[in-house]
């Protein structure tokens, strides 16, 4: 598993936030992702702080760059200059000498590829990263890609970070073949449908104090509204009691349920508080037999989305 930084950092004050990277890399988790733009920068800095102590060749880095980090229009995307400044900053902010894993947070459709590509190739010459990936890119735009570094001889991708869980499901159509036909990892994020597969929200209930549906998401709100429609709830409620009765919680079976795939590489979790993280980290031991998984499917299934019928992103937004 890996821990991410997005909304852990951001609801969490920093010495928590720092416990709980520590405990997660005591507890064998290895990658730690965040993004240049989280918190404009500062969750870099929170991350960077929580590793400082632990031997460097103990844990892998993963951020991301495309998110306007400034006014200018050079501040953003995944251009030449914007990728060699930003890369700097975050190491910088992360303290260390380099990156593991590099990342493009978004395709950007005002750059070429090729340009992004050999970008990246040069990064990993001067040793400033060891990998590059990419996140909520096309099947399409993925085979591009890795046709442009084939044809430059320059280092391709090495993993698509992608939305997946048991209510998100889009990628198992296109992007999950291509990335196994191209040798290309997936790290699942939100695995748990923004903290709904959970079980914490309840049908014909209004949202507890404190959780992510309480407070503002800004563009990913729409989303969360499509999770918490009563029927799907109620779904998910019936799930809970399936994970209960296997004696697992909820988020532990959810978790597991999108690890039960080989081309997932891993799933990015988040955790306020260490006992979160210690309860969540056991669904990596958890095996989800054939019977099993038809019986979740026969639950979530039909609430899942599958498709591009229900769109990434609402117009006009973008997400975080």
């Amino acid at each position: 598993m890996s821990l991410g930084s997005w909304l852990t950092h951001d609801q969490t004050r920093e010495g928590e936030a720092i416990a709980c990277t520590r405990r997660a890399h005591e507890l064998g988790v290895n990658l730690f992702d965040t993004a240049n733009e989280y918190q404009a920068g500062r969750a870099e800095e929170i991350l960077g702080k929580a590793l400082r102590p632990l031997p460097r060749d103990t844990y892998l880095v993963a951020t991301k760059v495309y998110f306007p980090m400034g006014s200018s229009p050079l501040q953003r995307g995944l251009s030449r200059k914007h990728v060699m400044t930003q890369v700097e900053q975050s190491l910088r902010r992360l303290g260390v000498d380099y990156i593991d894993l590099y990342q493009c947070h978004m395709f950007d459709e005002e750059t070429p590829v090729e340009e992004t590509a050999r970008t990246m190739n040069d990064l990993i010459r001067a040793g400033k990263i060891l990998y590059w990936g990419i996140s909520n890119w096309s099947a399409e735009q993925i085979k591009n890609v890795v046709h442009a570094c084939d044809s430059h001889n320059w280092e391709r991708p090495v993993s698509n970070q992608a939305q997946y869980s048991a209510l998100w499901r889009k990628i198992e159509r296109e992007i999950l073949p291509t990335c196994s036909d191209h040798g290309m990892g997936v790290l699942g994020f939100s695995p748990l449908a923004m903290g709904v597969l959970s079980g914490k929200y309840q049908p014909g209930a209004g949202p507890p104090e404190g959780t992510r549906a309480q407070r503002s998401l800004g563009p990913l709100d729409w989303r969360m509204n499509h999770f918490l429609a009563d029927r799907t709830l109620a779904a998910v409620r019936e799930f809970g009691q399936l994970a209960a009765d296997c004696g697992y919680s909820s988020a532990q079976l959810a978790l597991a349920w999108c690890l039960r795939l080989p081309e997932v590489s891993s799933v990015v979790i988040g955790a306020s508080r260490q006992k979160q993280l210690e309860d969540n980290i056991q669904a990596a031991g958890i095996s989800i037999g054939p019977d099993l998984e038809r019986t979740i499917a026969a639950i979530l299934a039909p609430f899942a989305v599958t498709d591009d019928s229900f769109p990434d992103r609402a117009p006009q937004q973008v997400p975080t």
